[in-house]
Formats: C-alpha cells, structure tokens, sequence
C-alpha cells in the first residue's frame, strides 16, 4: 500500500504522488510567537512532525518549511482588530522583537519536549520582508490589486477559483459577511496586501515600499517564504482547520495570481481542533492550558504526544485530566513492557528467534500492519494498536521484539528506544552515564559529518568498556552489555 493523504482540496483521500519523484516538499504554518503556544496549537506540530516521520519511512526526501509570524497577524483573520505582536508587546512593556524572540524560544523549547523534530527551514516573516513585498508587486503587475485608504488590496472578484479550498463560492461568501467590516473593501472577502499608516498610527514594525511606509498583511507571508523555499508549486501545505475559511484561502488566490500556476500546492492537510468541555481553547478568551501547566499537574510531555495520537488528527479531540490520566498510565505500561523485553533480551544474549523459529516472521507481520495504518492517512490510532498488539504477541521473541518497536518509534516518536535502554544502565555512576551520552552524541555528530573512522572508533571505545549501542529510527541508544 502506497502513502496516501486526505486532501481537503476536493475532500478525498487520495495517494502521495510527488511533483519530483523521491521528494517532499512540506510547508507547515507556524506560530505567531504573542504567547505560549497552547496545547490546542501543540496538535498541529505534532501532526506534522508524524507527517515528516512517515514520509521518510515512505522513502521520500521531505523538505519541511515553517514559518514564524513575527508581524502583521491581527486578531482578526479578516484584516480586523488589533495586531497580535504590537498588544502583547505593549502589555509586557517590551518590543515587539523581544517579545517575538521570546515566545518563539518557548514554542520550540516546547516542541523538543514533545519530541518533534525541528523544520529543514524555519524562517521569520520579519525577515523576508523583501520576499513579500517583489511578490505583492507580482500579483499587482498581474492586475488583482486595488489601493483605498492607503492600504493595498486583493481583489478577489478577479481570481475565479476563489473559495475553491473552502467549498464556497464568492456570492455565498459575501452573503454571509459580517457588517461593519473594513470600509474600503469593494468586497467583504478582500484582504490587504500591504498595510500603510492609515491602519495603525503608532505601528511598531514598519518598511519602505511602493505603497508607502508600513507592513505586510499575514496572509502574504506563508506565501512568500513558501515561494522562496519550495518554488512556485509544492506538495503538501498543512494547519488547523480553522485556516481554511480564509488564511489558506487566500494563501492560493495571492500565489497562483503571481505566478498563473495552478494548482500552487498539491495536497492540503488539515488538522481538527482539541476541545475542552468549554469549546475550544482560545488564547483571547483565556481558556487554554500550556505544555508547562500539565508538566506543573504531575504530567510528561510525551504524556500529551500519546494521549494526541491516540486520535485521528481529523477528528475532534475531547481533552480533560482523565483522558490525559489515561495516556499517562498507557504510557506507563508501555515503557515497562518495553523494559521487561530488554532485561529478557539482554539475558538471552540478544537471540532473535524463538523456539518455533517463528519470532522475526511474526515480527514482521505487526510491522506491516502498522504501516499500512499509517499510511493509510496517518491513522496513528491503529498503528498505536498495532504496536501494543506486537508487545503481546507471545509468539515474538523479545529481541524480535524490540527491534520492531524501534523501528515502529521512528514514526511515533515516543522515546521507546530509551525504556529499553534503562534496562541496562543500573549501577552506572551519573557521571559515567553522562560521559557516555557524550561520547554517543560526538559519534552521532561524527556520523552527520561523514567521519565513518572516528564514529567507528568511539563505538569501539565503547564496546571496550562494555557499552551496547543501538541504532534505530528515534536515533542511538546505549546500554551496559550483560
């Protein structure tokens, strides 16, 4: 079974086909760094971040874009409210680039304890200003602009396809406009391009452009930096839900405007929201929790990462402590189960087979099941079921075993690899276990760099001392040799 994706441009679960054979490219909005990010936000990254896993293990060399929002997003996403950046830096007497540093260390100090794996490309919208303003002098040279008051629009009666991602047309859209909306609008679903000082007097973040001093609207941002990055077509472009309506919206009408090029990204992957019994979680209704506030309840953060697989990315998740509790103490069984497999390996000397030589076989057979659940639209709820379904197969021998649930970890990201390794690590003083994880990641950083002699070297540095190491999917584990 090929890869396949539910694309939300068309609604249907439909193959990975690339545009470039053996490549992926992949662009994931990115946070706005106003505050914390919220667990609720934390469920895209985590969406992504198994995306990127199984694409790898799908073959595919995945080039993964994410952009941070470090200007221009207001609180409404139809150009309307005050600007997220400029509130909260005026609430905490700081800048706005002091502010957007900060809470950008925190998203992915945050993202490291979930075990997601950092983009090929972050880039700040702060810092692609140049890229944002040659494209809005693309997509006016190409005639679907109009200035009023001082600000810049698009013009969305000019590009026909206009609400195709959102299954609505241009007519129903304008008939379920708000009032009171942006006055220089010829149509309620317009949205500016660049903004001059007729939107904010006191503006923290301006630039020079042809349209006057001022800043970019969000929406031109991703497509810019996705632009730049990715080209003017590219595979997959992945958020929540919620930026269907309008941000991806008019991500496609600005970009296939500027360069005639459709469809401008191929698959649209879209994630559901996490919900408390009060709705869903809001930053401006003040109604969400942060990573950092289950860690203070008594909870790790891959706690969270299990308890978000555990459900289909494109189904609403109800979140409440007990769920939550429930992960915990499923993550819990887990990793002894995990342990007790290593010690019972370790004691046979790491033999694979099981008396009815059956074991690898047997093995083999989970591992396949849970990839076609995998890629059958990320469906991390059956693969999990797998997974647990492999570890109480008696029938597997323990080293059959583990080395299945490594490989399985590689998509899951869930530090399986180091429950096991803990199984051989009793008795090591700390500052001989931390001499080792320091000689592991100097080998891993020599493999990185293609030095093969001196990885080669410190694994048998290592082994002379009567240290194991295991190479897997989740990266390089160690153990004591029995």
């Amino acid at each position: 079974m090929a890869l396949c994706l539910y694309n939300t441009l068309g609604r249907n679960v439909e193959p990975f086909t690339p545009l470039e054979p053996g490549k992926a490219g992949f662009y994931g909005c990115g946070p706005t760094v106003y505050n914390y990010a919220h667990i609720g936000n934390l469920r895209a990254y985590v969406l992504h971040d198994v995306l990127v896993r199984v694409l790898q293990r799908s073959g595919f060399a995945v080039t993964h874009v994410m952009n941070i929002t470090d200007v221009g997003h207001l609180s409404g996403d139809n150009d309307e409210g005050d600007d997220k950046m400029v509130k909260s830096a005026e609430e905490r007497g700081k800048s706005v680039l002091d502010v957007a540093d900060f809470y950008t260390k925190a998203f992915f100090a945050d993202t490291e304890r979930l075990n997601i794996r950092r983009p090929a490309v972050v880039c700040r919208a702060t810092e692609h200003i140049a890229d944002m303003i040659a494209l809005v002098k693309r997509i006016e040279a190409a005639g679907f602009t109009y200035a009023a008051g001082g600000n810049l629009y698009f013009d969305v009666a000019r590009f026909p396809r206009y609400g195709d991602l959102a299954l609505l047309r241009p007519a129903a859209l304008r008939a379920g406009a708000r009032t009171g909306a942006d006055g220089n609008k010829r149509n309620p679903q317009d949205f500016v391009l660049w903004f001059t000082k007729s939107k904010f007097e006191n503006q923290a973040l301006v630039w020079d452009s042809p349209w006057g001093r001022g800043y970019p609207g969000w929406h031109i941002e991703c497509s810019a930096m996705s632009l730049k990055y990715l080209g003017e077509q590219f595979d997959i472009h992945a958020g929540g839900i919620d930026h269907i309506p309008v941000h991806h919206t008019n991500e496609i009408a600005q970009t296939e405007a500027a360069t005639g090029k459709h469809p401008c990204v191929k698959y649209w992957v879209h994630n559901e929201f996490l919900v408390l019994d009060r709705g869903k979680m809001s930053k401006s209704a003040g109604n969400f929790l942060t990573l950092q506030s289950l860690v203070d309840s008594g909870y790790e953060p891959l706690d969270y990462r299990y308890f978000l697989l555990g459900g289909h990315y494109r189904s609403q998740l109800q979140f409440s402590f007990e769920a939550l509790d429930g992960a915990r103490n499923a993550r819990r069984s887990l990793r002894e189960k995990i342990r007790a497999l290593a010690e019972a390996r370790n004691a046979n000397n790491g033999n694979a087979n099981n008396g009815n030589g059956t074991g690898r076989e047997k093995a083999a057979a989970w591992r396949a099941s849970f990839n076609r659940a995998l890629e059958d639209d990320l469906n991390t709820p059956r693969a999990m079921a797998e997974l647990w379904g492999l570890l109480r197969d008696s029938e597997v021998s323990p080293a059959a075993a583990l080395e299945a649930v490594f490989d399985m970890d590689g998509a899951l990201g869930l530090g399986l690899a180091e429950a096991a390794a803990e199984s051989g690590r009793e008795g090591l003083a700390r500052g001989e276990a931390a001499e080792i994880e320091a000689l592991v990641a100097e080998r891993s950083a020599a493999k990185m760099a293609k030095d093969f002699a001196k990885a080669d070297a410190i694994r048998n540095l290592l082994r002379e001392r009567g240290i194991m190491l295991e190479d897997g999917g989740a990266g390089t584990v160690w153990r004591r040799a029995r």
